[in-house]
């Protein structure tokens, strides 16, 4: 599954963490596999390609599975069409099983503990940072041949779970329907009345906890406390303004979710469908996130559940997330080496010169006050 006085363009997505690391710090039960040995590779306690050989032993290892199971992977976000048909192309061999493309961060790992020891059970997990740290149970560490050039502030030391996109918390609006919000406290006015929503429940789904995290921050509040944020939203719900529906492509296309909290590179798709539609970030301090990675601890196919990691992190589909306005986690590196889509990142919309991010106490926190509080404030 984040924004905020100044606009100043990043130009390199890592800026985003700069100011607030994500002070990650060693799981329980993360420690790394031994190696599997000369011709006796056990894909599922690989911790790195050296495990398997090389990386084309990992590749037929992979094939011979045949199958990868993903989860919560909607095609209209942040250009995950694209990468899904290109691994499709480059690997003919491996059938994709897409799952419940719309289901929250949580429901991914209700849907691994449903399914665990079955054919179906997810292989990995596209999650925000606060259920990530909920959940290091169900991942396997695994460190991509790329992983020097994630920053630490990303990245769970094991490689249990690893930032991979992400961007600023924004409001997207019908430009036919609504004036600009200049500030969050525009939503609060009758010109709003039942059309402000967000994407999905924040105890359960990573853009609507940072929905909250940008309300907080937008109303002076720190990510120490996100009670400021929580008061937002029951004031938005006690003034009628707050819409209970679940966002997707097609409530903004209708005009059934006509405002909506999410992160920018989710908004500015939209456009595709509506023409009138426009995301704000507004000034002041920006929220900004990234969507981690994992495998699956007990995962069906396990060599192509890391196959699918080192994917997901190569050149070519960081530069894939670039395309749908979303910043990778390599884009510093990458800028550095020149492998960067220079137009794409020169596109890339200006954003606040302040920017906070949660660290894991923050998350943690965060999360269980919102467990506490959210449903007696939106009632």
């Amino acid at each position: 599954m984040a924004r905020f006085t100044r606009r100043a363009r990043i130009g390199a997505g890592i800026a985003l963490v700069t100011t607030a690391a994500l002070a990650l710090t060693a799981c329980s039960g993360a420690a790394d596999a031994t190696d599997a040995g000369e011709g006796s590779t056990d894909a599922a306690t690989a911790t790195s390609v050296a495990d398997f050989g090389t990386f084309a032993d990992l590749e037929a290892a992979a094939k011979a599975e045949g199958q990868l199971n993903v989860i919560a992977l909607p095609r209209d976000w942040a250009n995950y069409g694209e990468i899904l048909d290109l691994f499709a192309e480059k690997y003919p061999e491996i059938t994709i099983n897409e799952a419940s493309p719309d289901v929250s961060s949580a429901e991914e790992i209700q849907a691994a503990e449903t399914n665990k020891g079955l054919d179906t059970a997810p292989d990995v997990f596209d999650i925000g940072l606060t259920v990530a740290l909920q959940n290091t149970d169900y991942f396997a560490p695994y460190k991509v041949q790329t992983w020097d050039d994630i920053p630490a502030e990303l990245k769970e030391p094991t490689g249990l779970f690893v930032g991979d996109y992400g961007g600023y918390m924004s409001v997207g609006y019908d430009s036919s329907k609504f004036d600009a919000p200049a500030e969050l406290a525009d939503l609060l006015s009758a010109d709003y009345k039942g059309a402000v929503a967000i994407n999905g429940d924040p105890t359960q789904a990573g853009a609507a906890f940072a929905a909250v995290g940008l309300a907080t921050v937008q109303s002076e509040g720190t990510l120490d406390d996100f009670q400021p944020g929580i008061d937002f939203f029951s004031e938005l719900q006690k003034a009628g303004n707050l819409l209970k529906v679940d966002v997707t492509t097609a409530t903004v296309a209708s005009g059934e979710t006509p405002v909506v909290f999410d992160w920018d590179y989710l908004n500015a798709s939209h456009k595709a469908d509506n023409p009138n539609w426009e995301v704000v970030v507004f000034d002041g301090t920006g929220y900004a996130g990234y969507y981690n990675q994992a495998v699956n601890v007990d995962a069906p196919h396990p060599a192509a559940a890391r196959l699918w990691q080192e994917f997901l992190y190569s050149d070519e589909v960081q530069n894939l997330w670039l395309g749908g306005g979303a910043r990778p986690a390599r884009m510093e590196a990458m800028t550095e080496a020149g492998t960067i889509d220079a137009d794409l990142a020169a596109a890339l919309p200006e954003v606040p010169e302040e920017t906070v991010v949660p660290t894991e106490e923050q998350s943690t926190n965060a999360g269980t006050l919102l467990g506490e509080k959210w449903a007696a404030a939106v009632q």
